[in-house]
């Protein structure tokens, strides 16, 4: 396959008149200066595609039903509640049709890629599925129908709170001791095959509150490769009770009592000293932001002027999928970071454009948290390739140098034409090729589910 691209963001430099020749999923050729040929297909602006690394795709059914606000009640934690509530009608057929919507979603909004923070593993009340990886299974059947690039990572959850309450209600759902985990993991490691090759596994130890040292450190050791992901320090009273129990504040404990490096993509993080900020950055982990849903959830601001200044990595999820939106995940981003330290442009520590800071800091970043050869346009990485209309209203009188700041700061996802994952065309004109069917099993789902509740 040859795309043809009027211009092309090669590396932090903009070219013009390039064709792209994607080979077995990868970028096998890359030639500037050239004319359209009549085999090519034409698009106007071509950009590597962000990985979204870290979502929650089950939640997406549940956007707009938590919005309502009870008096002296209203939190993360009371959000958590009604979660969990929902959890108990679930089936794998539900999770399977919602999980291909928000992956449609997903690379309509020009997300080529996904980092499903899995923990939903068992049916309502905690008993296992007859095959163990069952739910998961159902995550790789939604991959396949909507073609994206997929790193699972299931989750190690086992404890109700901090000091090793047991499970219950909802949470049930989640439940594993290591032993069974690592059995999980293994017959998913297994069941990837399915997949294309592009597809990756890893591992998610669900928070320090869901787990314990002791098996954190049994799984880390069997799981010696590959992603880890974890939420960390994304609320006040989980930074307090994981402080009373360990001695140390999250992130704090986690660099100081495990290998924390660059397979590590902590999420949130976003309650952090000075000291743990600088230190996190050091460490070569990715901070998985998730914007959106931390200002749905009340959550607060990452110190993202900090982390940049120490060249820390960082990588956008949709989390929750309340809204699945790259441009406006971009934005809050900022916005977040404005808001607080009454500035402008403020992620954008070494000068130059907001944009392009925001951008292709969120590609690369987004890359290495799901262990995925993208971020870039080059010579040898997964086609993972995104087309924007540059003479859409908001975009048209941009120059080169301004189209990220215009695509982060004024356009909407009606500007993305186009999204491959790992050389897979499944968006044109604006819409996944499986968008009818694909909706169509979705709305049968929902309405199903609806006269459960």
């Amino acid at each position: 396959m040859q795309i043809h691209a009027q211009s092309v963001l090669l590396g932090n430099d903009w070219a013009n008149d390039v064709r792209v020749t994607v080979q077995d999923g990868k970028i096998a050729s890359i030639d500037t200066g050239v004319g359209r040929k009549a085999e090519d297909l034409g698009v106007d602006c071509l950009l590597p595609a962000l990985a979204n690394l870290h979502s929650h795709s089950f939640q997406r059914a549940m956007a707009g039903m938590t919005e309502t606000r009870v008096t002296g009640k209203d939190s993360f934690w009371s959000w958590r509640s009604l979660m969990y509530r929902f959890l108990d009608h679930l089936t794998p057929e539900q999770v399977e049709a919602i999980a291909a919507l928000v992956f449609m979603e997903m690379q309509e909004t020009g997300y080529a890629s996904v980092g499903e923070f899995h923990y939903l593993h068992h049916q309502p009340g905690g008993a296992a599925y007859s095959k163990l990886s069952e739910m998961s299974q159902r995550i790789f059947a939604a991959a396949t129908t909507t073609g994206i690039g997929l790193t699972h990572l299931p989750v190690l959850y086992t404890y109700g709170g901090v000091n090793q309450e047991p499970l219950a209600g909802g949470q049930l759902r989640f439940g594993n001791d290591v032993e069974r985990f690592l059995r999980l993991v293994e017959e998913c490691r297994h069941n990837l095959s399915a997949l294309p090759d592009d597809a990756r596994i890893g591992i998610a130890p669900h928070s320090l509150r869901a787990t314990s040292p002791g098996d954190l450190t049994q799984t880390l050791a069997n799981a010696p490769d590959g992603p880890v992901h974890i939420h960390v320090s994304e609320q006040l009273q989980e930074v307090a009770e994981v402080s009373t129990k360990l001695g140390q504040r999250p992130v704090e404990w986690l660099l100081s009592n495990v290998d924390v490096n660059a397979r590590w993509c902590l999420i949130h993080a976003t309650h952090m000293t000075k000291v743990e900020t600088i230190a996190m950055a050091e460490s070569g982990a990715v901070a998985g932001l998730c914007p959106i849903t931390e200002a749905n959830l009340g959550d607060g601001a990452f110190n993202g002027p900090t982390y940049l200044q120490h060249s820390g990595n960082f990588g956008l999820g949709s989390d929750s999928n309340v809204r699945i939106s790259l441009t406006e995940e971009l934005r809050v981003l900022e916005y977040s970071q404005r808001l607080r330290d009454m500035q402008r442009n403020v992620l954008a520590v070494d000068g130059g454009s907001t944009g392009a800071a925001l951008y292709c800091g969120a590609a690369r970043g987004g890359a290495q948290a799901l262990n995925r050869d993208a971020g870039a346009i080059s010579i040898g990485k997964l086609a993972d390739l995104v087309a924007v209309d540059r003479t859409h209203p908001t975009l048209s009188a941009l120059s080169d140098a301004q189209v990220l700041d215009g695509l982060c700061f004024a356009a909407s996802d009606q500007v993305i034409t186009d999204t491959w994952s790992a050389g897979r065309h499944m968006v044109r004109e604006g819409q996944h090729i499986a968008r009818a069917q694909i909706t169509a099993r979705y709305s049968k789902a929902i309405h199903s589910l609806l006269e459960c509740l």
